[in-house]
């Protein structure tokens, strides 16, 4: 929907200056939200911790907030704008960039900031394990795996092709483990597998696809466990992940629920949207509507 807006609006942009394409310049957009109507002044931040806190101790100074960056700092900024409540636009300067890709907000940044300009805007849900929030996705496993590998340097250094680099390494070290997982009707299952995702928006891990009817505004986690005995078979199944119709394979569990519950024997870590920030055991919920986006 298109909101009223008051003729001029103050934003905070908050940019990491270590995101993929954190060096480029952006006094062109500055000067485009500028013109659109959009007094900016401009938060670089070092750390993570420190955009939340931001949003927080400007929010009277803000009517919007404009989180420059990838996956990992929108999520940083998920509990300051949801404390808040104040919109939220995205300038997608990742690797991944797969909240934006969900939203269809585009890569090219004047684009992007031309939908913060014209007022639309999307009430969206939000994942959360263990108190700590997620848009995409939240998983266990080989994905943790690969986050706990992929450093800022090769992220910049190598963009998407240090992911499936990294994917590789990660597979040739695979090893199962056992999990109980438990959906909102209280029914237990165990399973033994490669990795747990439970899934809030659409796209992840650079456009892999959590399910094929997965929405961002649907009210509901998806999640789905990774049961091969032979890791390798795992190549023959990407096709179907990009696709997100990987729940046609045996091996692979699927389940829809508003929360989970994951144990395991041993904590094992788990990462959300990119960065390690808990293990098991884990309780994941849905916040349904929690955050507003300027979005298409």
């Amino acid at each position: 929907m298109t909101t009223a807006m008051p003729s001029r609006r103050r934003g905070l942009m908050l940019v990491n200056p270590r995101s993929r394409r954190g060096a480029t310049g952006l006094d062109p957009v500055i000067a485009r939200l500028e013109a659109g109507g959009i007094d900016v002044v401009v938060e670089r931040f070092e750390t993570p911790e420190e955009v939340s806190a931001d949003i927080a101790r400007r929010r009277h100074e803000a009517d919007l907030v404009i989180v420059c960056g990838g996956d990992g700092t929108i999520n940083s900024a998920a509990k300051g704008v949801l404390a808040t409540g104040l919109p939220m636009g995205i300038l997608p300067m990742g690797t991944a960039n797969d909240l934006a890709r969900t939203l269809e907000i585009p890569d090219d940044l004047l684009r992007a900031a031309d939908i913060i300009v014209s007022g639309q805007q999307r009430r969206i849900d939000l994942g959360e394990v263990n108190g700590h929030p997620f848009f995409n996705v939240a998983s266990l496993g080989l994905s943790a795996d690969l986050a706990r590998g992929l450093t800022p340097e090769a992220k910049k250094r190598w963009g998407k092709l240090g992911y499936g680099l990294g994917a590789l390494r990660v597979l040739a070290a695979a090893r199962p483990f056992r999990a109980q997982i438990i959906g909102d009707d209280g029914a237990a299952v165990t399973v033994k597998t490669l990795q747990i995702a439970v899934g809030n928006g659409v796209h992840y891990g650079g456009g892999t696809v959590i399910h094929e009817d997965a929405t961002i505004e649907d009210g509901h986690l998806d999640l789905y466990s990774l049961e091969l005995g032979n890791v390798w078979k795992f190549g023959l199944m990407l096709g179907a992940f990009r696709r997100g119709q990987h729940g046609a394979w045996d091996e692979v569990r699927t389940s829809k629920s508003t929360e989970f519950d994951i144990r395991t024997r041993e904590p094992r870590e788990i990462n959300t949207d990119g960065d390690i920030v808990t293990q098991t055991p884990a309780h994941f919920i849905i916040r349904p509507g929690a955050v507003t986006v300027f979005a298409p």
